[in-house]
């Protein structure tokens, strides 16, 4: 009896807890859409000295995008004698060699490029850029990953924003795809990266809420930096960890919707899933170490501590979701199943999605056709995503750092090194698993059927295609032998 009202217990609570969650993106949307009619303000001037600005390039095994990432970084509408690009080289393959050519062009041409490399990979992508503010007089510095192009216009723009705003430490840009287009999994995540950059960002910012660096695609206030305590490796998210110590150092962060810098997305399940695992993890790593920081700071409002709370704590709900999964059968057999039911959250779960059309609607005027196309993959993708995001969140309770697994970059040749082989084991036994759900729904509780199928299907789906991925994998390892 214990035992059985100890789960009824664990089940109302991840019902509430996801409630709870869904019903703070349906806050952040209002406040979106309040907001989204203000007239943006006037373009920043900038001032008659321009700022010296570092551009920091983290690179580790990139060899087919780094050559356009040095050249859109050197091609800057800025004076050559005011900025300088630092790749910071941890490769072990090929791309020094393509680095080393791309140098030498640029600093004929009278761009200041340096190639930077340590004896070890060293706190991994916190400590190349740690290690490469150590060798500038720069005050500003603006990092972009290996699979961004940044416009010429980005330093001007992003600069004047900061000179204009002397306590803003960090300002961060939109990002936009490169290849946003080739495959249904693609759409599906430029689906869910435009939420986040075009709701998202936007409401914390109107509002006045903590937001984050998203690690590429931004410019640091170098004093930021040093007065947050710098960069840091004992997380996998050194953006998310070092935008909220800034934040509660006193500093002010910035967005700017308005300024897009395409990217690369993850063409393949098995390299999103990687990703997202790395940032599942990082983020509860920075939930644990800020949460109590953020409740005991004396400045901020209520709403900024619990808007902050849900950001930091976003990848646990994988964790819930997953409980509700394992949990729900056995209530369904044992009888006991709590009259609070997925009701409450299929109501408030449609915040989310509300979120996306309202992104789409507000940067593409094929909208409909945009949603149409990915948002479907992405409720699928999402859905069969919770064991793997819920296990690296949990580890991220326990674990400090970790291996940084650096997101494989395809680039223009549809090919990509450093694809790990998946596990698909226990995405199969919930597949399974789920299967048995639905067949007790159809006998005792005909209401999760739904619910089930939808795990099921998402479930078996991700199982294929990451054993397909593993098999393209493995004739790649097999063709360079």
């Amino acid at each position: 009896m214990i035992i059985a009202n100890f789960i009824q217990f664990v089940y109302v609570a991840c019902v509430v807890l996801l409630t709870a969650y869904a019903l703070g993106a349906g806050i952040m949307l209002m406040v979106y859409l309040v907001n989204r009619r203000t007239p943006p303000p006037p373009p920043a001037i900038m001032p008659t000295t321009f700022p010296h600005v570092v551009i920091q390039l983290p690179v580790y095994n990139e060899p087919r995008v780094v050559e356009r990432l040095i050249a859109a970084a050197a091609s800057q509408d800025y004076p050559m004698d005011r900025f300088e690009v630092q790749v910071l080289d941890d490769s072990t393959d090929e791309t020094s060699a393509r680095i080393a050519e791309q140098v030498a062009l640029w600093t004929a041409r009278g761009v200041c490029v340096t190639h930077v490399q340590r004896s070890s990979r060293m706190g991994f992508k916190a400590g190349a850029l740690a290690h490469g503010l150590t060798l500038t007089q720069a005050d500003f510095a603006a990092v972009f990953d290996a699979d961004f192009v940044p416009p010429p216009d980005f330093l001007r723009r992003t600069i004047a924003h900061l000179c204009q705003h002397p306590n803003m430490g960090m300002v961060q840009t939109r990002w936009g795809h490169l290849n946003a287009d080739e495959n249904l999994l693609t759409r599906a995540v430029a689906v869910a990266l435009d939420g986040h950059f075009v709701v998202e960002q936007q409401a914390r910012s109107a509002a006045g809420w903590l937001l984050n660096f998203n690690g590429s695609g931004g410019v640091w206030r170098i004093q930021a930096i040093r007065d947050a305590g710098g960069w840091r490796s004992d997380t996998l998210t050194e953006d998310l960890d070092l935008s909220y110590r800034a934040q509660l150092t006193g500093w002010r962060l910035g967005y700017m919707p308005d300024l897009v810098v395409p990217g690369e997305i993850p063409p393949r399940l098995s390299i999103y899933r990687q990703q997202q695992a790395r940032w599942a993890q990082g983020g509860t790593q920075c939930f644990r170490r800020l949460i109590v920081p953020l409740w005991r700071h004396p400045k901020l409002t209520l709403m900024q501590r619990v808007m902050g709370t849900m950001h930091l704590a976003q990848y646990l709900v994988h964790a819930l979701i997953l409980a509700l999964i394992v949990i729900t059968p056995f209530l369904i057999l044992s009888g006991n199943l709590p009259l609070i039911n997925v009701g409450p959250l299929s109501l408030v779960g449609l915040f989310p999605p509300l979120m996306y059309a309202f992104s789409q609607q507000a940067i593409y005027p094929d909208w409909r056709r945009r949603m149409g196309r990915g948002f479907p993959t992405l409720a699928l993708v999402a859905t069969g995503m919770a064991l793997g995001n819920a296990r690296s969140a949990l580890m991220g309770l326990v674990l400090h750092g970790g291996e940084f697994a650096r997101t494989p970059k395809f680039g223009a040749t549809g090919a990509a090194a450093g694809v790990r082989t998946p596990i698909v084991t226990w995405e199969l036994i919930l597949c399974l698993y789920t299967a048995w759900g639905v067949w007790l729904a159809m006998r005792h509780a005909p209401a999760l059927i739904a619910y089930f199928l939808i795990y099921c299907f998402a479930f078996g789906i991700m199982t294929i295609c990451l054993l397909r991925d593993s098999l393209q994998a493995q004739r790649v390892v097999k063709s360079r032998l």
